[in-house]
């Protein structure tokens, strides 16, 4: 690593620290909401269904839970939009602040929540209601700490260094399920549901009060200072520009946008979509359903997110070395190769057996994509509108995908009575993933600077 990373020549400069400061603020911000968002979601699949909803039938009560879990998707995409279009406009930085502290805040207010059993219908309607502020700070979140580390990498090691934010939600997903895989091994049913399951959310604060302290100290991200529509610090409006009679900026604008936002939203499904299908549904789905010990499953994520974190850096590593294009491609065929036989491990109830599967395809199918998606989508987009397109593009995957498939998986598999659903869900997933990187454009060395998409 040299002193100083440039975007292009003639630049602007940043040394080796403020690098490091960006690694350990996008990791760090990104860390946070997935470890939120993973309190959240495993609450959601062990202990919100006889917390907040204590009078229906279990299999009701999973999927009361889980579409609690879903609606912060919702305000997650009034989020992008609104923090995607300011980032954009006055800068990364600025917004990167903002969405941290209203994430932490919301969560550490859930720890805090009185039951159903006291306030009656009052509490998941507070429940729901956090969850929203929680959803539209983190909305902005990932997209903007993807885009600042994107665009403050070294062109030859941007799949590597913007894998960082990948390794946050590894780390937040890691916290988040090691935290719940011990209350789960040292506290008794009673226990977990009188108190225990508020531990996680309230020493979320402490991550709150770093992530605050490290954002405020970091620099703008030099390709925003070097857009030629950015001046003073601020993006001309449109109207501006077209007064300016700059022809450059003018080119950037008039592109036709869409096809980029398309092929985008086509990669982050996959991801995704087998995120919500493996870290969270099959939790709920293997204790509920299967009727195994609730620890095994968790414990499952723990290792597998402890895997990852030599599966992140090696997938941005080989992003970097032979392009983005190649390597999505063999990752999302992988996933559709491995569904059904992941399934039919799980549904067998092994503990090893079940253990591995969900190893294998949290790596291949979730966290080895998403190390991909982490610098590709970003490359994608032009910088005048990457911190929107990039948000928005992830929160309505999210939405499409991640929010509503827990849900859907558990009416099927409600349904069915079989696990032949989540592996159909599993294998749709990855092929919309696997078409999108086969009609995508290379974009590995691509110049962050232009205002225009790469498609």
């Amino acid at each position: 690593m040299t002193d100083s990373t440039e975007t292009a020549e003639g630049a602007v400069t940043r040394t080796t620290r403020d690098l490091s400061r960006a690694a350990v603020s996008g990791w760090l911000g990104t860390a946070m909401e997935f470890m939120d968002f993973q309190l959240y979601s495993l609450a959601a699949a062990i202990v919100f269904n006889k917390i907040f909803f204590p009078n229906v039938s279990p299999a009701i009560g999973l999927i009361a839970a889980m579409a609690t879990y879903g609606v912060g998707y919702v305000a997650r995409l009034a989020g992008a939009v609104y923090f995607g279009r300011m980032g954009d406009r006055i800068g990364r930085k600025k917004v990167l602040f903002v969405t941290i502290a209203l994430m932490g805040v919301s969560t550490t207010l859930i720890g805090v929540l009185p039951p159903y059993a006291t306030i009656g219908i009052a509490a998941p309607i507070l429940l729901v209601a956090l969850r929203l502020v929680q959803g539209f700070g983190a909305g902005a979140e990932i997209a903007g700490a993807t885009v600042m580390l994107t665009e403050y990498a070294p062109a030859q090691r941007r799949g590597l260094i913007s894998s960082l934010v990948s390794l946050g939600t590894n780390s937040g997903t890691l916290a988040a399920s090691g935290l719940w895989a011990v209350l789960l091994a040292v506290l008794s049913d009673e226990q977990l549901l009188s108190w225990g399951w508020r531990l996680p959310f309230l020493l979320s604060f402490v991550m709150l009060l770093f992530g605050v302290w490290v954002r405020a100290n970091l620099k703008e991200s030099p390709v925003f200072e070097e857009r030629p529509d950015v001046v003073n610090g601020v993006a001309l409006s449109r109207k501006e520009i077209e007064e300016s009679g700059e022809s450059t900026i003018e080119a950037g604008l008039k592109q036709r946008k869409g096809k980029a936002f398309l092929l985008a939203l086509g990669l982050r499904f996959g991801q995704a979509g087998n995120s919500g299908l493996v870290q969270t549904f099959l939790v709920g789905y293997i204790a509920t359903e299967l009727m195994v010990n609730k620890s095994v499953p968790t414990a499952a994520i723990v290792y597998g997110s402890l895997l990852g974190f030599v599966t992140i850096p090696v997938v941005g590593l080989l992003g970097d070395q032979y392009g983005r294009r190649p390597v999505y491609l063999g990752l999302s065929l992988l996933t559709v190769l491995i569904a059904v036989p992941m399934m039919l491990t799980i549904a067998s109830g092994g503990t090893a057996g079940l253990t591995i599967a969900m190893i294998v395809g949290l790596n291949i199918g979730v966290l080895g994509l998403f190390s991909l998606e982490s610098v590709t989508m970003a490359e994608l987009f032009g910088s005048r509108t990457r911190f929107t397109q990039l948000a928005v593009a992830k929160e309505i995957g999210g939405i499409l995908a991640t929010a509503i498939g827990p849900v859907l998986a558990a009416s099927l598999t409600a349904w069915t009575g079989h696990w032949w659903p989540i592996a159909a869900m599993l294998i749709v997933y990855s092929l919309i993933t696997f078409v999108s990187a086969f009609l995508a454009p290379e974009t590995r060395d691509r110049d962050l600077v232009r205002l225009e998409d790469a498609a």
